[in-house]
């Protein structure tokens, strides 16, 4: 008997594994003893499916899939395996019949992930019955693109039709997690074992597509990644699978933590990465000079900042962000024509969705003419921002808030008006001794002051006064007069904002206008109206008792003269104004705290007289912290709340999709059942007419016999 026994081959395995040596696929399959029978010529007598302990067959690179095994349908699908070879009478998909006396095989987990050249008869994991259909296709388009076919005939497909049969997988995977799972198990498969070297590199190329575009499920996601370090990092991993397992690994972390794409990656997208091509597009800044960025099908909005920063040389960028602009030009039926709207990005929002979603939003807007671009400028002002010294950084931030102040968000008086004209002009020009004689004097006047201001006196006297203040600024360089300029916006109450339109939804006092220009700064929030521009009122930090927002919303439930009321706005920005609200009383509080520890210190080193009211101002900073952190908890609750709804809903949706696809095949079906009765009840009608005519004919026939 132990001369008889023999280790089985996988039938899955072969001479290649990931530059791996020949002979070493063995080493792990289960010891199985002989039956006495041996192979007819239509297969039917290959071993049925007794499979040892799974954990007996799982070798050292699949160690990270044995707490998944439960993910996995093995036994399922080894059975419908082995049925459909026996009913196809194909024997190929196994090892050739030894040599000496017949064996029956145990097939394991590690055959089933292990490449293969025939489709499967169902899904490698389990997951739902509606989708197994869809699963096993899948895994045909994966044949395709790494050139198998069941002919065992090797056609390496073209670069088109590799980009078609990816696109196919994404329509069919991007939206679905349990699809995405099952994808990532099948590629994965195809890349252990392989016959040919081709076949495993289409196979990591494949991965590599799939890993830039849609992350696995943490489960998945988890033995995925360890599974792919491994061969990344393998000393026998040939340079070429090396290459492409390192670039799948730095995929996944990058798709793991931004998720999958919204939006399917277009042609162009797949070629570039296909080609290690890199696509470019353009991201403007305030003062609409621009610089062009290069991104792939998995780069996100934090990857351009850090490139951007890169570029133009911005060590301090962490409160620099990009954020979409639109812009109606005209045509437009909006009530404020021209006016443009700034939506900041999430980081890990891909770039690639955003230029499919401004094609997408110019494509809709036929009627008008829609500018959608990138802008790259500042989150918010910090106060930490007055002692970063970097010249880029000032210089952008000087750019803003000119910005700003050109548009009308800064109300001051004429004479401040006057003076930011002529240090903006100083800045532009430099200091020349007669400056009214330089061609561009009048579009520089027209350019420095905001509109709404200029219309408050004759243009002769504004060019006076400023001409005048210019010229009292002899000895000040170009970066002094940014500087002052700097200063005196910073010193108005509502200085150094960042600006949010808004519509009203709930004003309990019913003193603020329908639409309203919503200012954070340090100092709390600021309430504009926007045409006219005009100041209206400011809400402290301290009066802010609790704030937050939904998707659509945002709400505030501030002290007015001493009572507490509840304002609610409209916007799309409110988890932006949110987090800049929790910014600044963060800085806040942080620079309570540090004073307060400090004057603790002065305390303990016997400073008893200067500090004798510490302890009841450490005792009100706890309480406003304590206030501040309730306020922090119900905000995340609500916060919680909304995404559970909001993941609810998004089952629901793909759900209601799945049915609908589900009806849409139901009723092709019944449109072709229709079309064949049709046709038949056309042909019936047909033969009964002819069985018709014969009739008469034959009537005709009997009546002239009996009449002779």
């Amino acid at each position: 008997m132990a001369q008889s026994l023999r280790r089985s081959v996988s039938p899955y395995a072969s001479s290649y594994s990931n530059g791996g040596s020949e002979g070493n696929n063995h080493l792990h399959s289960p010891i199985n003893l002989p039956n006495g029978d041996g192979y007819d010529s239509d297969g039917s007598n290959i071993s049925s499916f007794a499979p040892a302990s799974p954990l007996m067959a799982v070798p050292a690179e699949l160690a990270g899939a044995i707490p998944l095994l439960e993910r996995f349908q093995v036994e399922g699908f080894l059975k419908m395996m082995q049925k459909q070879i026996q009913s196809t009478g194909r024997r190929g998909f196994f090892s050739k019949k030894p040599a000496g006396p017949p064996v029956k095989e145990k097939f394991t987990f590690e055959d089933m992930l292990c490449f293969q050249k025939d489709p499967i008869p169902t899904s490698l994991l389990k997951i739902n019955s509606d989708l197994v259909g869809r699963a096993t296709k899948l895994f045909q388009i994966i044949l395709k693109y790494i050139g198998v076919d069941s002919s065992d005939r090797a056609t390496p497909a073209s670069l088109d039709e590799r980009i078609e049969l990816v696109g196919k997988l994404y329509k069919h995977t991007l939206k679905r997690a349990e699809l995405r799972d099952e994808l990532f198990a099948q590629i994965s498969k195809q890349t252990r074992n392989s016959p040919d070297k081709q076949y495993l590199i289409k196979a990591w190329e494949l991965m590599y597509l799939c890993a830039s575009s849609m992350p696995p499920s943490k489960d998945i996601g988890g033995y995925l990644s360890e599974y792919v370090h491994d061969v990344a990092y393998g000393a026998s991993t040939e340079a070429d699978v090396q290459i492409l397992a390192l670039n799948t690994l730095n995929a996944l972390k990058r798709s793991v933590k931004a998720g999958p794409r919204h939006t399917i990656p277009g042609r162009e997208e797949i070629e570039a990465l296909l080609t290690g091509r890199r696509l470019t597009t353009i991201v403007f800044f305030l003062d609409e000079t621009f610089e062009e960025i290069t991104y792939d099908m998995a780069t996100t909005v934090s990857d351009s900042v850090e490139e951007l920063a890169g570029i133009i040389k911005l060590s301090a960028y962490s409160s620099f962000s990009l954020f979409e602009c639109h812009k109606v030009v005209t045509g437009s039926k909006s009530p404020d024509p021209g006016n443009e709207e700034y939506i900041a990005l999430d980081d890990n929002k891909y770039i690639g969705d955003l230029l499919a979603e401004f094609k997408a939003a110019k494509e809709r807007s036929k009627a008008e003419i829609l500018h959608c671009k990138l802008i790259f400028k500042k989150k918010l002002f910090r106060e930490s921002d007055e002692a970063v010294t970097d010249l880029m950084f000032v210089q952008l931030s000087y750019v803003q808030l000119q910005h700003d102040y050109v548009q009308g968000n800064y109300p001051v008086g004429r004479d401040d008006a006057a003076q930011l004209s002529a240090l903006q002009i100083l800045v532009e020009i430099g200091y020349v001794g007669s400056p009214e004689s330089c061609t561009d004097w009048t579009s520089l006047l027209e350019r420095f002051l905001p509109r709404q201001i200029a219309i408050t006196r004759g243009k002769r006297e504004w060019e006076m006064d400023i001409l005048s203040r210019y010229r009292s600024l002899e000895n000040l360089s170009k970066d002094d007069a940014r500087q002052q300029f700097l200063r005196i916006l910073r010193t108005l109450p509502y200085g150094n904002s960042v600006f949010f339109s808004v519509r009203k939804i709930d004003d309990p006092i019913g003193l603020l206008p329908g639409r309203i220009i919503l200012g954070i700064n340090k100092r709390g929030v600021h309430f504009f109206r926007p045409v006219p521009k005009e100041y209206l009122h400011s809400a402290e930090l301290r009066d802010i008792m609790q704030f937050g927002s939904s998707n659509t919303a945002v709400f505030f439930k501030m002290r007015v003269a001493g009572v507490l009321h509840i304002f609610q706005f409209e916007t799309k920005q409110g988890e932006e104004i949110c987090v800049a609200l929790q910014t600044h009383i963060n800085d806040v509080m942080l620079r309570r705290y540090s004073k307060a520890r400090s004057a603790t210190g002065s305390l303990m080193n016997g400073d008893l007289s200067n500090n004798s009211k510490l302890p009841v101002n450490v005792e009100i900073y706890e309480k406003r912290i304590q206030d501040l952190s309730k306020s922090i908890e119900e905000f995340q609750r609500n916060t919680d709340q909304l995404v559970q709804e909001l993941h609810v809903r998004q089952e629901q949706e793909l759900k209601l999709q799945d049915e609908l696809e589900g009806l849409r095949d139901s009723l092709r079906s019944e449109q072709q059942n229709s079309t064949a009765l049709t046709v038949d009840r056309d042909r019936l009608r047909s033969l009964c007419g002819e069985k018709d005519k014969a009739l008469q004919v034959n009537m005709i026939i009997t009546r002239l016999l009996s009449s002779s």
